[in-house]
């Protein structure tokens, strides 16, 4: 008979510069880990076209979310652009508690607030296989305007540099074998496989 070891799930923080593909890898783990509970954060920014509230963010206003960290009901929060954004604290417990990992996407300020909050996280860093890669995705669209894109560049020199403060790092080269690796970090290693 062979041992059925359960290892109690734990909460997985994953950062990563703009353009490292975050938003890929993550659509590719949603769909070969369907266990993940994905947290949804809170944001006072309005709606995009086509986002649905509870499912892309938790969209309230100000006082709410001043109220929300007031009550420490958040993990983290940050404000960004104008906008505030913070991960829920409940969904995540719930999640942890049922048995399921739970994985939260955040950028390097708020995995910060996090390892403070739940030591036991486990801090992945979502990287490029070389600076000169990360360079052209962000430069390679010409779309945006070159002061924000050296902006992105300069913030994501900083949060690279980062990278002892992570438990793991996963190369993002290519988003099935990125995700694949992030499931493993995730949910552990498949019994016999």
């Amino acid at each position: 008979m062979g041992s059925d070891v359960r290892v109690r799930p734990r909460l997985t923080v994953l950062s990563g510069p703009s353009g490292v593909g975050k938003s890929s890898v993550l659509g590719e783990l949603r769909r070969m880990g369907p266990e993940i509970h994905f947290s949804v954060s809170v944001t006072t920014r309005k709606p995009r076209p086509g986002e649905i509230d509870g499912v892309h963010y938790h969209f309230v206003d100000v006082p709410e979310f001043h109220k929300m960290i007031e009550n420490g009901e958040l993990l983290e929060h940050a404000e960004f652009a104008g906008n505030c954004y913070g991960t829920p604290r409940a969904p995540v417990e719930r999640a942890l508690a049922a048995g399921r990992p739970s994985l939260l996407e955040i950028e390097l300020q708020g995995a910060r607030q996090v390892r403070r909050a739940m030591p036991d996280a486990q801090l992945v860093m979502l990287a490029p296989p070389s600076w000169e890669d990360l360079v052209g995705r962000l430069t390679g669209r010409g779309t945006e305007d070159p002061t924000v894109v050296a902006r992105r560049l300069e913030i994501a020199r900083e949060e690279l540099a980062a990278e002892p403060e992570f438990d793991e790092v996963v190369v993002n080269a290519d988003v099935k074998s990125a995700a694949a690796s992030l499931l493993n970090l995730v949910v552990g290693p498949v019994p016999g496989a």
